[in-house]
């Protein structure tokens, strides 16, 4: 886990609804000047016939068989990351503003379960992004037409790995109040906290990538 004094880590960064492993590219740079190895992953979103087992299996094959694996699930992609979990090796599980399945539960069935509230703002992704980035980010945006979206999420009971929930303060996608009700309901945790909206990966990337790297550090 040490190389040359620090911790060193395999950072798999999985995006949210819709999302690419574009969005991530701010955050990967700083993880690099970390020491770290980010692995930025494209989920078949767009595949109908993808179901859960596939989306685990894209993360999978992406790190393919790098170690000392910490595994970062944004928004939608909460749903991926555990099922990484309890397939490999995982030393460290970060879910960033992140929706938090339980075992059995459709994806539509989750914003009832989970008591969703919403913020009621209009812009609820890309609101602090720079206009250029939130531009380009809304070129890239995918349709979340997946098999896995009608599936039940395959888990009985949550993969025993340690957990890390980070909410965004000015998240109006996911707002903090809730957030922090949705981590201490679904997973029994305190949500740890930091500044910026439901893209932090393109809002905060530096903000985000030194919390990952926080986090690494205490995984020995």
């Amino acid at each position: 886990m040490r190389q040359g004094g620090r911790s060193v880590a395999t950072f798999a960064l999985i995006h949210g609804g819709g999302g690419t492993a574009w969005d991530w590219p701010l955050v990967a740079p700083v993880l690099r000047e970390c020491g770290h190895d980010p692995v930025a992953v494209d989920l078949p979103c767009d595949d109908e016939s993808a179901g859960w087992s596939e989306y685990r299996d894209t993360v999978v094959r992406a790190v393919g068989k790098r170690g000392d694996l910490a595994v970062v699930g944004h928004s939608l992609g909460g749903f991926t990351a555990p099922l990484v979990c309890a397939h490999l090796r995982v030393e460290l599980l970060v879910l960033v503003a992140a929706m938090i399945p339980s075992p059995g539960e459709l994806f539509a069935d989750w914003w009832t379960h989970s008591g969703y509230e919403a913020s009621g703002y209009d812009d609820v992704f890309y609101d602090d992004v720079p206009p250029a980035l939130a531009a380009e980010a809304r070129r890239r945006e995918r349709n979340e037409t997946s098999k896995a979206l009608h599936e039940a999420w395959p888990l009985k009971v949550w993969p025993d790995t340690p957990t890390r929930y980070l909410l965004c303060r000015d998240d109006r996608m996911f707002p903090a109040a809730w957030a922090r009700r949705h981590a201490r309901a679904r997973l029994g945790i305190e949500a740890d906290e930091i500044d910026g909206g439901h893209y932090i990966s393109l809002s905060r990337p530096r903000e985000l990538a030194e919390r990952l790297h926080a986090y690494a550090a205490a995984m020995e």
